[in-house]
């Protein structure tokens, strides 16, 4: 498997590829980009496997990233107490400088990483002037790095209840994606700028979130990214009633994926955290956890 087969399916149109081969490849940045694709299908056992062994590579750029990618995958599970330390390991092993690379895979991209995680880590533990600060420190010099600040800007105002205001970052995050045609991450900008104009509420505002979530709900199904459908799902359920017990459905059955696929470490830290909805795994209904407050992973 390529190096160009598996950048298409880390960033680009093919993020349902099998990239199973590749884990065993001698190039750690093949591995790498396996474990991104991996951890997009919520394969997270597999991925942090590839990714606990990284972290050890002489190569600064691959460590720092593989610390940034498994603490992405702790996030969205809940455990944003462990992605931070992992998240504050990764920004110390970057570089000083190195060759640039069109997707972020460069000194410039792991330093971004690592602020991005840290200013999610600091959201999850409510610490919002912590988390813009981290993020204010960010320089963004490929498109990953744009939208992925785009998704954490919007996070970091929806949590501070300015629905209003995430809104611009998450549009310009969806038009990025967009026109770069990584299609994980146009679903992904889709979900963040979808559920920010539906808790905004506006009437147009509102019909358009419910259209773009549906659409990326579908697609991602399609591809099989288990871990963008359960919020997804969820955030159907509370703000499109014709929907509502279908998504309920199919957010059920995604989580329970995902969580099958984790390690065992990572599978009861959330069963035990206040971020994912686990209460769907028990009763079919929507726990108190809120979806919309944990988009964060790549």
């Amino acid at each position: 498997m390529t190096e160009d087969e598996l950048r298409r399916a880390a960033f680009g149109d093919s993020p349902d590829l099998d990239v199973w081969p590749a884990l065993a490849a001698p190039s750690p940045r093949i591995r790498w980009l396996a474990a991104v694709v991996l951890g997009g299908q919520g394969h997270y056992a597999a991925a942090a496997t590839v990714l606990d062994e990284l972290r050890h590579e002489p190569d600064q750029v691959i460590a720092s990233l593989s610390l940034s990618t498994r603490a992405s995958h702790h996030r969205q599970l809940g455990a944003h107490h462990l992605a931070r330390a992992l998240d504050g390991a990764a920004l110390a092993r970057v570089p000083s400088a190195g060759e640039s690379d069109p997707d972020g895979i460069d000194a410039s991209g792991a330093r971004t990483d690592a602020l991005l995680g840290l200013a999610a880590d600091s959201l999850g533990a409510q610490r919002l002037n912590e988390a813009r600060g981290l993020l204010a420190r960010v320089e963004t010099r490929s498109w990953r790095s744009e939208v992925r600040r785009g998704w954490v800007s919007a996070e970091i105002e929806l949590a501070d209840g300015r629905a209003h205001a995430a809104v611009a970052p998450a549009e310009a995050a969806y038009g990025v994606a967009t026109s770069t045609k990584a299609l994980r991450h146009e679903l992904k900008s889709a979900l963040v700028l979808g559920t920010s104009l539906v808790v905004w509420g506006t009437p147009d505002g509102l019909n358009r979130g419910v259209e773009l979530v549906e659409c990326e709900l579908n697609h991602s199904a399609e591809k099989g990214l288990q871990p963008l459908i359960w919020p997804s799902a969820l955030v159907l359920a509370g703000h499109a009633p014709t929907v509502g017990a279908s998504a309920i459905d199919r957010a059920t059955e995604a989580l329970s994926c995902v969580l099958r696929r984790a390690d065992p470490v990572s599978r009861q830290v959330a069963l035990d955290s206040p971020w994912v909805p686990t209460g769907l795994l028990r009763s079919g209904e929507p726990p108190n956890a809120d979806p919309q407050a944990n988009f964060l992973t790549d």
